[in-house]
């Protein structure tokens, strides 16, 4: 199991020691919430911080946009250091020519989407992208409860993953702590999204080294 720290959940007035701490941590990538108040409700930070962090760390940035028309940003935060830009399936009428505009970039692809939308709708991007992020929460805010009618589509898509020997990754995030990652990791996720579980914690590493056993 891969653990990407939540950048949404850290101290913003001390991102930057924030994001070497997620380092010696012994984090596997570095999730970044984009919100813009629009698709989602609230607002968080731009391509500008995502820049400003990128010399304080070797690991990978996953750039999660919950934003309207994403691909309209998607070479500010290419430029900005991301390695993985995720869209959201709802946000565009357009998900193959996003897709392609990321790859053209030399940048890994994933899609998330909303509790609410149906896996059909997801199914035939699996060859196209990376990751698959499936929220277990409602996009927007962090420390929300986690939503176990979710763990079916982890199933289902770790079915769909395996039986046509695909390569994407299933991605998990919202409400995960030292508990629920136990069902998501039984249900075929590969990577998990932990927030206010690792940087309220009193330890980080020893919190990383506990999610990952």
């Amino acid at each position: 199991m891969k653990i990407a720290p939540s950048m949404l959940a850290c101290n913003f007035a001390e991102m930057g020691k924030e994001i070497i701490k997620t380092d010696k941590a012994g984090a596997d990538l570095v999730h970044m919430d984009i919100m813009d108040g629009h698709f989602v409700p609230n607002i968080s930070f731009g391509p500008g911080v995502v820049k400003s962090l990128r010399n304080m760390t070797s690991l990978p940035f996953d750039v999660h946009l919950m934003i309207s028309n994403p691909q309209k940003y998607i070479n500010e935060f290419a430029n900005a250091g991301a390695d993985i830009i995720t869209f959201h399936i709802e946000s565009t009428l357009n998900p193959i020519d996003t897709i392609k505009k990321i790859r053209l970039l030399n940048k890994n692809v994933g899609i998330s989407f909303r509790p609410s939308t149906d896996l059909t709708k997801i199914f035939p991007f699996l060859p196209l992208i990376d990751v698959i992020l499936v929220m277990t929460v409602e996009p927007g805010f962090g420390g929300q409860k986690f939503m176990t009618s979710q763990l079916t589509k982890i199933e289902k898509l770790k079915s769909a993953i395996t039986s046509n020997n695909l390569k994407c990754l299933i991605e998990v995030d919202g409400g995960i702590n030292f508990d629920t990652i136990k069902l998501v990791k039984n249900a075929g996720a590969d990577i998990c999204v932990a927030g206010t579980s690792l940087f309220k914690s009193d330890n980080m590493y020893d919190a990383i080294k506990k999610m990952k056993t």
